[in-house]
């Protein structure tokens, strides 16, 4: 006779355990009894109290052995029904999702082999972009081609002077640029600077989380104070730009929201304990932030991530990677590209893409012999340059 709780089976009538009282009286005499007296005695009709789960105080009901099994059995079936229930809508989702699966491995397909001045891409023209690292390396390259494609541009970075080289650079063109002195590991910082962008400027409609730092050097050889300063550029600025400047994206119905990570990002390399570390967190913050929009509604606004390999901008000086370094111009290049097309996530190469998962299926052994020996990538950064102080891309 005993059944689950109340908050176990919110939809049933639950037979509840008898007060104190009433269990030391008449049940523990019930139990005391032959079995033969048993079944006389439950032939006779039993006092017990009902708890409803809809909240109601207890009341005195009498039931006898029928009706009880009739409420356990009532129970049972709807219990039975509603696990039926769940396994159909499982089946049907899996069937949705087998048809939609094969749905969108040929719309992925077709679009990857569909030539880009093909594609119908998102215009820049008018809307605001604000660049965190704007001035140097990737950033610079970024601005000038947004610029160039008639886009609002705002610059954050710490290096005045280098954002006052830019925006004499692109004034040259014919452009015009926002540039603010901003240290993206201070969060009040963001968030003041962020107002005063929209004051001045106007709502951010596409954010690019570049800014980024490095320090070249193993675990035990770096200062704890330049392990938090680059998580804190590197990934928990994400979180105070999004924050900042999302919910005017959200009020607008519309948006962008990219981020520059690496491939040490998915693959840790030497040297690289901090900035592998924190590129492996903008990963996991950009597909967490992904799940909440699309959950919440919002699919207007887009999300990329981006990860490239290694970039020659001074990042990596001394580094003799087996595969040659990208330049800023061609990565700049390929994130516009991948933001105007609304892609959620690329590599650059984009060979890449497919390489990585071999990461997962191969044994460790093997992995890491293909690392050591192939690609010797260990090798390649034991020779990157060693910063006495974090220095940015």
């Amino acid at each position: 006779n005993r059944v689950r709780s109340t908050s176990e089976q919110p939809e049933s009538v639950v037979l509840s355990e008898v007060k104190d009282r009433v269990y030391n009286t008449k049940l523990n005499q019930i139990f005391k009894l032959s079995f033969s007296s048993k079944m006389n005695y439950f032939r006779k009709k039993i006092a017990v109290e009902t708890l409803s789960a809809n909240g109601k105080k207890l009341d005195g009901k009498v039931y006898t052995p029928k009706q009880k099994v009739q409420k356990i059995m009532g129970t049972l079936y709807k219990a039975i029904h509603q696990a039926v229930l769940r396994a159909t809508a499982i089946i049907l989702n899996l069937v949705i999702v087998g048809w939609l699966s094969v749905y969108y491995t040929i719309e992925a397909a077709v679009s990857n082999l569909t030539p880009a001045s093909l594609r119908t891409l998102k215009s820049l023209g008018g809307r605001t972009v604000l660049v965190t690292g704007g001035a140097g390396g990737v950033g610079q390259e970024l601005v000038i081609r947004l610029a160039r494609q008639k886009a609002k541009v705002v610059v954050w970075d710490v290096n005045e002077k280098a954002m006052s080289t830019l925006k004499d650079r692109v004034a040259a063109e014919g452009f015009k640029i926002y540039t603010y002195a901003v240290d993206v590991s201070d969060k009040q910082s963001i968030y003041k600077n962020a107002e005063t962008v929209k004051e001045e400027v106007g709502p951010v409609d596409i954010l690019i989380n570049n800014a980024g730092i490095v320090c070249g050097q193993t675990l035990l050889e770096l200062p704890d104070y330049m392990i938090e300063k680059t998580y804190k550029v590197n990934t928990l600025s994400c979180y105070w730009t999004a924050k900042a400047f999302l919910p005017d994206m959200i009020k607008h119905g519309r948006g962008h929201i990219a981020t520059v990570g690496s491939l040490t990002g998915l693959l840790g390399a030497y040297n690289c304990t901090d900035y592998s570390g924190s590129k492996y967190a903008t990963i996991g913050f950009h597909e967490s932030l992904s799940t909440e929009l699309k959950s919440l509604g919002y699919d207007k606004i887009g999300l990329t991530m981006v990860c490239p390999y290694f970039i020659n901008t001074g990042m990596f000086d001394g580094c003799k990677p087996s595969i040659p370094m990208l330049e800023p111009k061609g990565v700049a290049k390929r994130v516009i590209l991948a933001i105007r097309q609304n892609e959620e996530f690329c590599t650059i190469p984009s060979r890449f893409n497919y390489l990585l998962p071999l990461k997962h299926y191969l044994p460790n052994k093997l992995g890491w012999l293909l690392q050591f020996r192939v690609l010797r990538t260990p090798h390649a950064m034991k020779t990157m340059r060693k910063f006495n102080e974090v220095e940015a891309a």
